[in-house]
């Protein structure tokens, strides 16, 4: 499962959606993919409440009721974006711009592999966030190349080493023959 949290945004009375009047709550979505088959996919809305370990559920969209996510701003870092649903939609604040642009390239990741068709408009969200260049297949791409010249060292090492044994083997052989030739010699002297 793939998990993203992020805060609500403040309503536009400045209320915090996240209180629900009573004591404060800390909210996070979360995009969950099961092990079934075929595989469901799910948005979820937690919800921890101040003093409690536990969270729980709002409320629980099915990937495939995700019709857009707004980036607010695709030129500007800003950790705001909204998600818009079939009957409904979400502001958030993440806790960062980093951490939106983690969740959303996920959350795009995720729609193009399990939505089949009429996936969901991803606007005002930075090219790179959604294109081959993202930081996930950058990512792959550096460990891929880096596994790559480890594999091209260790190669280069058993040449390395497979040499220093033919060496080895070599100066055994003239050691022997040199030892045989000392004790032919040391035999013939001897008498």
């Amino acid at each position: 499962q793939q998990k993203r949290g992020f805060k609500p945004r403040p309503s536009a009375d400045g209320k915090s959606s996240s209180t629900d009047g009573r004591r404060q709550s800390n909210a996070e979505h979360t995009v969950k993919v099961t092990n079934k088959k075929p595989a469901q996919v799910f948005l979820t809305k937690v919800k921890q409440f101040e003093g409690s370990s536990s969270f729980v559920r709002r409320s629980q969209w099915s990937i495939s009721q995700l019709r857009q996510v707004n980036g607010i701003d695709s030129v500007r870092d800003c950790p705001e974006f909204d998600l818009i649903f079939e009957n409904g939609s979400d502001q958030w604040t993440a806790g960062s711009a980093g951490e939106k642009c983690g969740f959303v390239q996920v959350l795009h990741h995720t729609c193009q592999r399990f939505i089949p068709e009429r996936k969901p408009e991803f606007i005002n969200c930075h090219p790179k966030l959604l294109g081959g260049n993202s930081i996930l297949h950058e990512a792959a791409d550096s460990v891929s190349s880096a596994v790559q010249k480890a594999s091209q060292a260790l190669n280069e090492r058993g040449e390395r080493l497979g040499r220093v044994e033919e060496k080895t083997g070599e100066m055994m052989n003239s050691a022997q023959h040199f030892a045989d030739t000392a004790h032919k010699l040391a035999m013939k002297h001897k008498c």
